[in-house]
């Protein structure tokens, strides 16, 4: 497939944040919104938990909301961001439901609202334990229907420049060709980094593609190091990591540990359903007690018909490695899970580049601070993209857009290729130098390796490829990560 060369807005990412984003454009912009692969290959489509939102005041209101993420964040959050958030997204939660998306109701016919870590109320909205994928499906059958938005998949942005005159280029990867494209606005909605890690809930296209696009632009990264890493994601002998939800928990699930012990109360009040960086470092601390790494969730006192009906995703994940968590205990371990920090933007989702935008896992709102609240993901995704939207439509109705000049931009598509086992170096480097409890001397040693690979990749006869990027972009992230680790 080849491209048309001239969008008014050219979005990189189709995961929940993308998809809306383009949804909120005007129907006369040309969109164009590609996906690096499949469009089920994203964080958005993994997200189990579902959609934190108040949306009704009969026990709950949005003050106790931003309390409880400010609380989870360790008050380093943007008060401003968090308000926004939370009083705009219950009707951007009403809007996906228009466009088709399916929560689950009880037997009155009344939204089923789940508990998760952090929350003092039942406020998230799901779709069984696969609340992502349902958004995505609903999404994107809308987007299909756009007429001003052409949607591609397996189309990596490889490299993003500014233009004379305003706006960019990028070079863009599709089928194996690369191709310019022109826009005068970008949305970066490439998701978080988890592949910068050896152990992580991210799918294959979470390389940190968008930081490293803004990083080389200049925009402003801010807090790269502020990495969520999940308390329970499902521990198993060949190293693959699934998310067991927070959801779990919030239905009554115990945590575990090597003797088959609860242990939460020897570190926080809130037992199991303290907020995720909580768990997991008390999940380290009691390792260091007890010496052993084998941790548990047990949520076999629960109803078996429930627990499957409730949570299939899970089901099946744990059946494939012959665990029934209706009768077995669930393996489970900290692992990389999201991102907090990013590219800086302002409550219009505006980095520091004029026209470029971010939303979603890749930017920085401040929403989160320190730690972010569960299912608070989704709900970001949606108001931020939406406003980033809006912002980019007033400008177009103001006038106030500069059209890029076409340049020339050849790509080096006959360089070396790196080694295949660099993605794999990188990601050990950084499992040991920034892990759940943060340690500056060693975050000290890794930027030393990790500054030695970058400079190589950026300056080494490397072809423009997608592996060659997603290297670039693993090394790039890592060295930002670990360059603010080792200052702390």
């Amino acid at each position: 497939m080849e491209l048309q060369q001239d969008y008014d807005v050219l979005i990189v990412g189709a995961g929940v944040a993308g998809m809306y984003g383009a949804l909120n454009l005007p129907s006369d912009r040309r969109v164009l919104l590609l996906a690096k692969y499949a469009l089920d290959v994203s964080s958005s489509n993994l997200a189990q938990g579902g959609v934190a939102a108040v949306l009704s005041f009969e026990d709950d209101s949005f003050e106790l909301h931003i309390r409880d993420t400010m609380i989870a964040g360790r008050q380093a959050n943007d008060r401003l961001a968090v308000e926004t958030l939370v009083r705009e997204g219950p009707d951007d939660v009403r809007r996906v439901m228009d466009f088709g998306a399916d929560f689950d109701r009880n037997a009155d016919g009344e939204l089923d609202k789940t508990l998760e870590g952090g929350h003092c109320r039942r406020r998230i909205v799901h779709h069984r334990d696969c609340t992502g994928a349902e958004l995505v499906r609903a999404l994107s059958e809308e987007v299909r229907r756009r007429e001003n938005v052409t949607l591609v998949e397996n189309a990596a942005v490889l490299s993003l420049q500014k233009m004379p005159g305003g706006g960019f280029g990028a070079l863009v990867n599709v089928g194996g060709g690369v191709f310019p494209v022109y826009a005068p606005f970008v949305l970066l909605a490439t998701g978080g980094i988890g592949r910068v890690y050896r152990y992580t809930t991210n799918p294959r296209a979470s390389t940190g593609d968008g930081v490293r696009l803004a990083w080389e632009l200049g925009a402003f990264i801010k807090d790269l190091s502020w990495i969520q890493f999940h308390p329970t994601a499902f521990h198993s002998e060949d190293g693959e990591q699934f998310l067991i939800s927070e959801s779990v928990r919030g239905e009554g699930a115990y945590l575990l540990n090597c003797d088959r012990q609860r242990f939460m109360d020897r570190y926080d009040d809130r037992l199991e359903l303290a907020p995720r960086d909580v768990v997991s470092r008390s999940i380290m601390l009691e390792e260091q007690r007890t010496g052993s790494s084998d941790f548990y969730l047990d949520i076999t006192h629960e109803d078996a018909a429930f627990l499957r009906d409730r949570f299939p995703a899970i089901n099946e994940g744990c059946l494939k490695h012959g665990v029934d968590f209706t009768k077995d205990l669930i393996p489970v371990y900290p692992c990389q899970h999201y991102l907090m920090g990013g590219i800086e933007v302002d409550l219009d989702s505006r980095t520091t580049v004029p026209g470029l935008y971010a939303a979603g896992e890749c930017s920085n709102t401040g929403v989160h601070g320190k730690n972010r609240l569960a299912s608070n993901s989704l709900l970001e995704a949606l108001v931020f993209s939406r406003r980033a939207a809006a912002s980019m439509a007033a400008l177009f109705a103001a006038g106030r857009v500069k059209t890029p000049v076409h340049r020339c931009m050849k790509p080096n598509l006959t360089g070396k290729s790196v080694r295949p086992d660099l993605p794999e170096r990188i990601r050990g480097i950084m499992q040991k130098s920034h892990f759940v409890l943060p340690d500056a001397k060693k975050a000290r040693e890794g930027l030393a390796e990790i500054t030695e690979i970058l400079a190589d990749l950026k300056t080494g006869d490397y072809a423009l490829t997608v592996e060659n990027t997603e290297a670039l972009s693993l090394a790039t992230v890592a060295y930002i990560v670990l360059k603010e680790a080792a200052a702390e």
